[in-house]
């Protein structure tokens, strides 16, 4: 039978005494919820399923949080973004209990809590995957067998994804976006050639973090294929260089350290983002002289990454089979594939006949 006894206000100290087991306690804010933590470990030892919670009792969430940053995410590919979303877990009130004793309720209360600050579904659901991968870590390598995820009965409550991004280049954006980065390169030197990454990223349908990565050890000139050694997901990949794409790179001078471009994954957003804006003006200017209204959604809502959806999007317009462009992307699923395809209608209309 377990004792229980009030140690101060808003302390209930609950012990469970049991030969063939250590000795259990755990302290509660009222006499009930020490009472039903003591029924429950005595069924367990009952029934011989018993494990014990002592480790899992011990370690608060931030510990386990630091213990995860060193052991696990070194090991990830976006080790940087995770770290950070680490720290922030750190700051938070929940950090500061311990594992065994965090809730589904607790986790639910953190989702409004994000949503009320007016976060995206897409970063509240990362900031719930972290700690959900922590709870599984901790049972199957930290010896805490005892352990539940209470981040999955929390999911319930999180706001729902929306829908794929579709967002294809206008008639003239690309042109529009072409003369703005040459503006651009020649205001700032040391920037890099982003007008040609653009028009590289247009070719080939590769990710932001492959152009930044590519190197000319990696191209065979003979072949007209570009090496990618290590991919997002994990998978190397040769891909085919069109003429426009080859041209590209025999514009470029050589470096030195052996990068194919002066731009990492952040800079090559960064000045995108400058020379999208720098057109953006540039188009409402001659509309003011031409005293036209500006179309609200051309240069705007434009990122990066959807010029690998347009680069998807138009190997399809030119024929190839959904092997062949899954070969070119890198995609392992056809489902993938799909959610990166983004056919007009209208450009099918000449193919029907």
């Amino acid at each position: 039978m377990a004792s229980i006894r009030k140690r101060g206000a808003y302390q209930w100290e609950a012990r469970i005494r049991r030969a063939g087991y250590p000795v259990q306690s755990d302290t509660f804010e009222s006499r009930p919820q020490a009472e039903a933590w003591a029924r429950a470990l005595e069924s367990e030892m009952d029934r011989g399923v018993f494990v014990s919670r002592a480790e899992a009792e011990r370690t608060s969430l931030a510990e386990a949080l630091e213990r995860y940053a060193h052991e696990i995410t070194p090991q990830k590919k976006g080790a940087m973004v995770e770290l950070g979303r680490i720290r922030a877990w750190k700051r938070h009130r929940l950090a500061s209990r311990t594992l065994a004793s965090l809730r589904g309720r607790d986790f639910a209360d953190f989702v409004a809590q994000r949503k009320s600050q007016g976060l995206s579904a897409h970063t509240i659901r990362l900031e719930l995957a972290l700690v959900s991968h922590l709870f599984t870590v901790a049972r199957k390598a930290w010896g805490m067998e005892s352990l539940g995820s209470p981040v999955d009965a929390a999911r319930i409550a999180c706001p729902k994804l929306p829908s794929g991004r579709e967002r294809r280049l206008a008639a003239d954006e690309e042109a529009r976006m072409r003369r703005a980065a040459q503006e651009y390169e020649t205001s700032h030197p040391g920037a890099g050639p982003i007008g040609s990454v653009v028009g590289f990223a247009l070719e080939t349908a590769m990710r932001r973090g492959e152009l930044a990565a590519m190197r000319w050890e990696h191209l065979d000139r003979d072949k007209r294929v570009l090496r990618v050694p290590e991919s997002k997901n994990g998978t190397p990949r040769g891909v085919p260089l069109s003429s426009r794409a080859t041209q590209i790179l025999s514009a470029l001078p050589r470096r030195l350290d052996g990068q194919v471009w002066a731009l990492r994954r952040d800079s090559i957003s960064q000045a995108f983002s400058r020379v999208l804006r720098n057109a953006r003006l540039r188009y409402e200017e001659e509309c003011a002289r031409s005293g036209v209204k500006p179309e609200a959604t051309l240069l705007a809502d434009l990122r990066f990454h959807d010029l690998r959806h347009e680069a998807i999007s138009r190997l399809f317009e030119r024929g190839l089979n959904p092997m062949e462009v899954a070969a070119i992307s890198g995609h392992k699923t056809l489902q993938m594939l799909k959610r990166y395809t983004h056919l007009r209608a209208e450009d099918l209309v000449a193919r029907l006949g």
